[in-house]
C-alpha cells in the first residue's frame, strides 16, 4: 500500500496491528476481523501464538476455492472410542464453515482413505466468511476414515478425519 494512500485509521499500520494483537492476548480473543474497502485484515490466535493472515476480500460467493494460509492449527486429539484402537487419533474442524475436499471442482481429493500424512499435508479447504483455509495435518500418520463430505457444512471441533498414528 502506497504511503500516499495510507490513511490514519488504516487497518494494516503495524502499530494498530500490535495493539489489536495484544487485546487479543489480554482479552482471550480467538478472531478478530476488519475489512477496509475491498481489504482485510483477520487475526487469529493459533494455540500460544498468533496468526496474522491478510487476504482481498473475494467478490464472486462460489468462487473455486483458491487457498490461503491456515489461521489456526487443526484440533488433532488422540481421544479414543473403544473401537478405534491406541494409535487412531481425530483430527477436528478449526474453525465453523464449508469443508471441500479438493482444491476444485475438477481436482482429486486432497487426501482419501489410505493416504499417508506429513505434518505440513494440506487434508482440505475450509471456507469461513469467503476466506479459504487450507488446513494441514499437523501429525503424521495414514487417513483411515474421512468423516465428511464435500461442500458439508462443519462447525469448530467436528471430526474430520480418523488418522492411524502408527504409520
Amino acid at each position: 500500500m502506497a504511503e500516499s494512500n495510507k490513511k490514519p485509521d488504516d487497518v494494516f499500520d503495524i502499530d494498530r496491528i500490535r495493539k489489536l494483537i495484544e487485546l487479543m492476548k489480554e482479552h482471550e480473543l480467538g478472531e478478530i476481523d476488519l475489512r477496509q474497502e475491498n481489504q482485510r485484515i483477520r487475526l487469529c490466535g493459533a494455540g500460544h501464538g498468533q496468526t496474522i493472515m491478510t487476504s482481498p476480500m473475494l467478490a464472486a460467493s462460489h468462487a473455486a476455492p483458491s487457498a490461503a494460509p491456515a489461521p489456526a492449527a487443526p484440533a488433532a486429539t488422540s481421544a479414543e472410542s473403544n473401537s478405534d484402537g491406541p494409535h487412531i487419533a481425530i483430527i477436528k474442524s478449526p474453525m465453523v464453515g464449508t469443508f471441500y475436499s479438493k482444491p476444485n471442482p475438477t481436482s482429486k481429493d486432497f487426501v482419501e482413505v489410505g493416504s499417508t500424512l506429513q505434518n505440513d499435508t494440506v487434508i482440505c479447504i475450509i471456507e469461513a466468511m469467503k476466506v479459504f483455509n487450507e488446513i494441514p495435518a499437523e501429525m503424521r500418520g495414514k487417513v483411515v476414515q474421512v468423516l465428511v463430505r464435500n461442500e458439508e457444512a462443519v462447525d469448530f471441533g467436528k471430526p474430520l478425519f480418523k488418522i492411524d498414528t502408527r504409520g
